[in-house]
């Protein structure tokens, strides 16, 4: 079986550790673990205590060699495996070709003073061993702080080395640095250098493109001299036609003049008569426009009124918000309480049963069911109070809609009411501006304005008294959802009481439970530690049974060469006896005589 199982693990490269403790390893075992050591580079960590593998030389040769070809072993336990010098001697030989294992145990072996030499022999050429345990193995004093030495030369050098090692990796992480540095303060060089030929490319460039821009411009202003030079010709004849020309216009200006002065003269006095007539039109406008102005007045209070009831309404609202909000959050905590105190019982509930399942007695066995009836009754319990919370969170999540929609609602009623209370002002104003625009016109569209505006002044008194009645039932709106969810949170705190008085109940159940539990416990744990002396106790009578019946095995073994050997002798004495025989009746008379008749 171990060596099916071995070589199915030769090409395994996942396991890490492997215990094959008291298993009566033999030849064939110690050979699978060599070929085992060669070929598979995944295991760390090999247990082999009480197996006996020292018995068998050829086998634990083939496990030194494999030992020896192996670089990924860490740890290796050979504990009471019955290994003499000869072995200690082939396990030196191993680990001084081997450059991985850090932890070797041979306690409890037959090493003596030869294999304790051999091994310390060999850790002058093993750097990598950090431990070795060699105790109950006969091996003198001397030898063993030679080995503690050594070892601890080991752990030195490794500490050493990897201080080193980390110095070395800092230090090249330092030079790759610097190297970066270097390289890009290099590429920098360069590409200012590269900047500073193309900039000066074109400054090059721009001052020759300047150079002939200046040149193009000196052209163009001779061609516009020459150019001016002909047109002040062309301008002075222009002006001495012009001199005529204005002579002659002088002379109509004149006769204009004295026509317009007694136009002017005629203009002033109507003048004077339309300032009469508007001065009586505007101070009829200007008492028109005070009383206008009053009533405008009146409607701008009663516009702040109303604005300062909807304020009062939005902070109504917002108190209620921070009602619900409040309430909604001391939910939130309770029921984060609640689920947290149920987490916290399933985990011991989880714990116990866990626990309960280990143990293989009859009595355990009871114990098991009667905890998995109590997690069933826990379970119905958990099921019936995540039933009661997801009940709550609906109904909190509903009367959470409900008002916000009731909020939604009033708030979109207040921002209609606003809209319509600002188009009315603005409609208004726009009125008043074209009534006063027009009445700078006339008297008879002054009066018909008037008149539409008090028309317009009692619409926005019907429209206020509305509006008023309007926020009214806003508020009693307002006061009866504050009632209901008042009622609302006294129905959840009665219903939170209860489940806090049934938790009560529950929790007292449960310790009551958990008290019986421990007792259980404390006797589970007294049966097990009877149960693991007994097995202890087993255990070493089995090993010492093992150890009697290879070494009677052997004494078996020894007596069937024996006898086999006599047996060989007692057949070659009983071949020559009876060869002699023959030959001695041959050779008689008597036979002869027999030979003749």
């Amino acid at each position: 079986g171990v060596r099916l199982l071995l070589n199915g693990l030769c090409t395994n490269t996942t396991v890490k550790s492997l215990d094959l403790k008291g298993n009566n390893l033999r030849t064939m075992g110690a050979e699978a673990l060599g070929k085992l050591l060669r070929q598979n580079k995944s295991i760390r960590s090999l247990t082999l205590e009480w197996n006996s593998l020292g018995m068998w030389e050829e086998g634990f040769s083939f496990f030194c060699q494999g030992l020896r070809a192996n670089n990924f072993l860490q740890r290796l336990d050979l504990r009471n495996n019955q290994i003499n010098h000869q072995g200690a001697g082939e396990l030196a030989m191993a680990l001084t070709q081997n450059t991985s294992l850090q932890e070797l145990d041979l306690r409890w072996n037959n090493i003596g003073l030869l294999g304790g030499r051999a091994l310390l022999n060999c850790l002058h050429s093993n750097k990598t061993l950090k431990r070795l345990e060699l105790a109950g193995n006969n091996v003198p004093g001397d030898i063993l702080k030679a080995v503690e030495q050594a070892l601890d030369h080991n752990q030195d050098r490794e500490a050493i080395l990897s201080e080193t090692q980390n110095q070395v990796n800092i230090l090249s992480k330092e030079v790759l640095s610097l190297k970066d540095e270097k390289n890009k303060q290099f590429m920098d060089f360069v590409d200012t250098v590269d900047k500073q030929k193309e900039e000066r490319a074109r400054s090059e460039k721009m001052s020759a493109a300047r150079v002939s821009q200046l040149q193009e411009a000196l052209d163009e202003q001779y061609s516009i001299m020459n150019s001016l030079k002909t047109k002040l010709q062309m301008t002075e004849a222009a002006l001495a036609l012009s001199e005529q020309k204005v002579h002659t216009l002088g002379e109509l200006l004149s006769a204009m003049k004295q026509e317009q002065n007694s136009v002017a003269e005629c203009h002033f006095r109507e003048l004077q008569q339309q300032k009469q007539e508007g001065a009586d039109r505007e101070s009829k406008l200007l008492h028109d426009l005070s009383a206008a102005s009053e009533k405008n007045l009146l409607l701008r209070n009663q516009v702040d009124e109303l604005e300062r009831k909807c304020k009062v309404q939005q902070d109504q609202l917002f108190q209620v918000k921070q009602d619900l909000t409040n309430t909604t959050t001391e939910l939130k905590l309770r029921a984060v309480e609640a689920e947290e105190r149920l987490e916290v019982e399933k985990r011991r509930f989880k714990q116990s049963l866990e626990d309960m399942e280990s143990l293989r007695v009859k009595e355990v066995d009871r114990v098991v069911q009667q905890m998995e009836a109590s997690e069933r009754s826990m379970h119905d319990r958990i099921q019936r109070l995540e039933a009661i919370r997801i009940s709550l969170d609906e109904e909190l999540s509903q009367v959470k809609a409900a008002a916000v929609a009731e909020r939604g609602r009033a708030e979109e009623e207040l921002i209609k009411v606003r809209s319509q209370a600002r188009l009315e002002e603005q409609q208004r104003l726009e009125h008043l501006e074209e009534k006063l625009r027009l009445m700078t016109e006339s008297r008879d569209e002054a009066q018909n304005c008037f008149l539409k505006q008090k028309e317009m002044v009692a619409e926005a008194q019907a429209k206020a008294k509305q509006l008023s009645l309007y926020a009214d039932g806003l508020k009693r709106r307002l006061e009866e959802l504050q009632q209901y969810v008042d009622r609302k949170e006294e129905e959840k705190v009665t219903e939170l009481n209860k489940v806090k008085v049934e938790l009560q109940e529950q929790i007292g159940h449960l310790e009551a439970e958990r008290t019986a539990q421990d007792g259980l416990r404390e006797k589970i744990a007294a049966l097990e530690r009877q149960l693991k002396a007994l097995s202890s106790n087993h255990r070493e009578a089995l090993l010492d049974k093992e150890g009697e019946i290879s070494l009677l095995l052997e004494k078996l073994r020894m007596k069937e060469a024996e006898i086999s050997r006599m047996r060989e002798e007692e057949a070659q004495r009983a071949s020559f006896l009876q060869n002699a025989i023959m030959a001695y009746v041959q050779g008689s008379p008597l036979g002869t005589h027999s030979s003749r008749k």
